[in-house]
């Protein structure tokens, strides 16, 4: 009976994001929890499909483009917007921009923000959610989303978008919008079957190449960033944290890698400080801010480009590991 009751809740958690069963409002300890890993499971497992739906170039094509928006939304929105308020915008286009990001199956927009702003006021210290200092790395990357204490939305550290009833209805029901974007490509991937015969493409191949493979590339890239960027790169600033610049990880991260830069002034909308520091989610704002669809993007002060003048002239980079 326990075992069943046990199901019933974690099923209606999966449903409602901000239901918590009484047996759980104690501050848990960051054990295991096997019912917040199966979505993972069930990402990585439906890719497995692709050797029986096969391969068109309107597939792939289609999983690099859907990844490469995704990633905007993650990068763009749910991070330099949501999580540090490094532009205005519209109550519609940030509604819009919850919802492309929902489709990653990274959760709601207010829960990734306030995940967040928890790792930067304790970033690399104990109570860091995601620190490869703390517990390592395969803890950083994935570990801690199969945690029970991480799972509930802090609304108290999202107080500024909380007042955003659409907001909160993404981030409390966050299986929704997924599960409308993979009905969505298996019917234009059906109809595209029947009336464009010569793209070889149809429903269940495009749904496995734009659900399933685009969405974990999509989720690892974006993880790679609690857990590689605290571990390889060059580091430009001293920070308090192990925080660090990677080249490779802006690359696949559309500018995300510029990590240590992000830890030294987290509220610049740019984080390739410099031109020669791709960063390509920027660029895309630089646009939308020319289109008057976002609007007073923060720069990097002078002081801070001063100080990284400093560093590099009276004593190198602090590290270049």
């Amino acid at each position: 009976m326990n075992t069943f009751a046990n199901i019933c809740k974690a099923i209606r958690q999966w449903a409602d994001s901000d239901y918590l069963p009484e047996s759980q409002k104690v501050e848990e300890d960051n054990r295991f929890d096997f019912p917040r890993l199966v979505p993972y499971i069930f990402l990585h497992l439906g890719c497995l499909p692709v050797f029986f739906v096969g391969w068109s170039w309107f597939a792939v094509g289609a999983a690099f483009f859907l990844y490469l928006l995704r990633m905007f939304a993650i990068t763009g929105f749910y991070h330099r917007y949501f999580s540090h308020r490094s532009f205005q915008t519209s109550r519609f286009m940030q509604l819009v921009f919850a919802v492309i990001g929902n489709t990653a199956m990274q959760r709601g927009a207010l829960w990734w923000a306030s995940s967040h702003r928890h790792h930067h006021s304790h970033s690399d210290l104990e109570a860091d959610k995601h620190s490869p200092r703390q517990r390592g790395f395969i803890w950083s990357h994935i570990g801690w989303l199969t945690c029970r204490k991480n799972f509930p939305t802090d609304y108290g550290k999202v107080k500024d978008f909380a007042r955003y009833p659409e907001l909160v209805f993404l981030n409390r029901f966050d299986f929704l919008i997924p599960i409308f974007y993979g009905a969505m490509l298996l019917a234009i991937g059906s109809l595209l079957g029947k009336f464009a015969p010569g793209l070889s493409t149809n429903g269940p191949q495009l749904f496995v190449w734009g659900f399933f493979i685009s969405t974990v590339f999509l989720l690892h890239a974006t993880l790679f960033i609690n857990s590689l960027a605290h571990m390889i790169g060059k580091r430009r600033f001293k920070t308090k944290d192990d925080s660090r610049n990677s080249s490779l990880l802006a690359i696949v991260t559309l500018g995300e890698g510029w990590h240590n830069n992000h830890h030294r002034y987290a509220h610049s909308t740019r984080q390739g400080f410099y031109w020669w520091e791709i960063d390509v989610t920027y660029y895309l704002l630089l646009l939308m801010a020319r289109l008057g669809l976002i609007w007073n993007l923060k720069k990097v002060p002078e002081s801070v480009y001063e100080e990284a003048r400093v560093l590099k002239t009276n004593q190198g980079h602090p590290a270049q590991d």
